[in-house]
């Protein structure tokens, strides 16, 4: 088991943007302020909620990230099929328009929220996808225009059948965890969630998965709210030892921390087998299986004592 932090691990590189020939992963302000300019603009979805109301990208529709959630008992919990194709329909998603992702840009943590979004979207089988890089804060640092006009989606007729390719299921974990099947177990919390010190509230118990490494979604951060791009990527990737051919499962409390690690891996480091365990850690720790890392009943009230 190892725990890579950003202060060792932090690798140079400079803000990701769209390829040349299409849209995605990681997009610039500046490069979708010309995106949403020219004749075949993408559809913006901000999930920002409220904020949205504060001032936005023209043409933006407001996307709230708590609609592709699950519920508050599970949170990572993919919404059902049905539930999930009646969303990406009021918003006007369709599988030929390229979707941009929009968040707050806050913190690194921030950025789980668009990268979640974007694996639902992927798995539904929208495939010219990106996120803006930075968040809003990093269109209004760089002066970018905003609009506060709610701009009314088109509704469209979208019919998705949600693929299994980028998903680990609670059966896929316990195969893995029970030496059944091989493939990398990588918890993306920090170090107190995985050592056991610190747990998430709609979780059973502390701990992580057995066999596990830890390896912080933070990792893949140039500073605190922008990814590092490709190359970057694929370079710390060789240093944590991860090669492009493993199957690597994603996890951590609700599949929001473990979105960015997917998404690093995926998306821009070349794991084509990556996969995201959206349930994570309260999903399995409420199914009674064995968790590693579980502190004692005396060591555990401490912890919760001393709040961590």
């Amino acid at each position: 088991m190892r725990t890579f932090a950003l202060s060792t691990l932090l690798a140079s590189g400079l803000l990701a943007g769209a390829a040349a020939a299409e849209i995605g992963p990681l997009v610039a302000p500046a490069e979708l302020q010309e995106l949403i300019s020219g004749a075949e603009a993408p559809l913006v979805l901000d999930i920002r909620g409220a904020a949205y109301d504060q001032g936005h990208i023209a043409g933006a529709v407001p996307a709230p990230y708590e609609r592709f959630r699950g519920p508050a008992g599970n949170p990572g919990a993919v919404p059902p099929e049905d539930q999930l194709e009646a969303t990406l329909r009021g918003l006007g998603v369709t599988l030929e328009r390229p979707v941009v992702v929009v968040h707050q840009g806050k913190d690194d943590s921030d950025f789980g929220a668009a990268a979640r979004v974007y694996w639902t979207l992927k798995s539904s089988g929208v495939s010219e996808l990106a996120i803006l890089n930075g968040g809003m804060a990093a269109w209004s640092a760089e002066g970018l225009p905003l609009e506060t006009k709610v701009t009314e989606p088109t509704p469209s007729d979208i019919d998705i059948t949600f693929s299994d390719r980028w998903l680990a299921t609670t059966d896929d974990v316990a195969a893995i965890v029970d030496g059944d099947r091989q493939a990398r177990l990588v918890d993306a919390r920090p170090a107190s969630f995985f050592e056991g010190r610190q747990s998430h509230a709609a979780a059973a118990r502390p701990g992580t998965l057995p066999g596990a490494e830890n390896v912080v979604h933070n990792v893949w951060f140039n500073d605190p709210i922008r990814v590092m791009d490709a190359p970057a990527a694929r370079d710390l990737r060789a240093r944590l030892g991860i090669g492009t051919d493993e199957e690597v499962v994603a996890f951590c409390n609700t599949g929001h921390w473990a979105a960015t690690e997917w998404f690093a891996l995926s998306e821009l480091a070349g794991v084509e087998d990556a996969k995201l365990y959206p349930d994570s850690m309260v999903g399995w720790s409420q199914t009674g299986r064995e968790v590693q890392n579980t502190p004692g009943l005396v060591q555990n009230l401490l912890n919760q004592l001393r709040g961590n």
